[in-house]
């Protein structure tokens, strides 16, 4: 079902079901949810869960604060090494001019490191800033996902590595960025 909305529509996604295996979880994110809330629920929990699915959606102000306004129809674009993002139209396109495939989550995790150059991200604030909740040990969805990233902006060159690893902790964004 929520593949067939995404099929027309880019709209945000929250399944709210009484099914609570990990697999129908799994499932319901790999359908195309961009989040899962089992019932019962504290309804301050899913308050907090649509917040942070429309602030990754740019519909709330990214700090995902409790009565934030929407933001304005001001276009964000950013500029860096191998391209210019523009979230508004959600799209990357290459200096030469080319545009970039990007699925969801490689699009929002590149927003994410184009927002905070220079800073070390851990893979619990990206896991929190991405999916709301943290990040455990043996789940590599990050490392997928930015490896993934890697390939489709970054020179073949290992020393042009704009998204570095930072060892036992998460990754940081080398390159230099700008508004535009």
């Amino acid at each position: 079902m929520a593949l067939e909305v995404r099929a027309g529509h880019n709209v945000p996604i929250i399944m709210i079901t009484g099914r609570d295996t990990p697999l129908d979880r799994v499932a319901g994110l790999e359908r195309g949810a961009d989040d899962y809330i089992t019932k019962p629920f504290h309804i301050r929990e899913v308050l907090i869960r649509v917040r942070s699915v429309l602030a990754r959606y740019g519909i709330l102000d990214g700090d995902s604060i409790p009565g934030r306004l929407l933001k304005s129809d001001v276009a964000q674009k950013y500029a860096f090494d191998s391209g210019i993002l523009d979230v508004s139209k959600r799209e990357l396109k290459r200096t030469d001019g080319a545009f970039v495939e990007l699925t969801e989550t490689e699009f929002r995790v590149l927003e994410l490191f184009l927002k905070h150059p220079g800073r070390v991200l851990s893979r619990d604030e990206i896991m929190h800033m991405l999916k709301g909740h943290d990040w455990t040990p043996l789940d590599r969805m990050i490392d997928g996902h930015v490896a993934r990233l890697r390939r489709k902006i970054e020179v073949l060159s290992e020393e042009a590595r704009m998204i570095k690893s930072v060892r036992g902790v998460g990754y940081v964004f080398t390159g230099e960025v700008r508004l535009v």
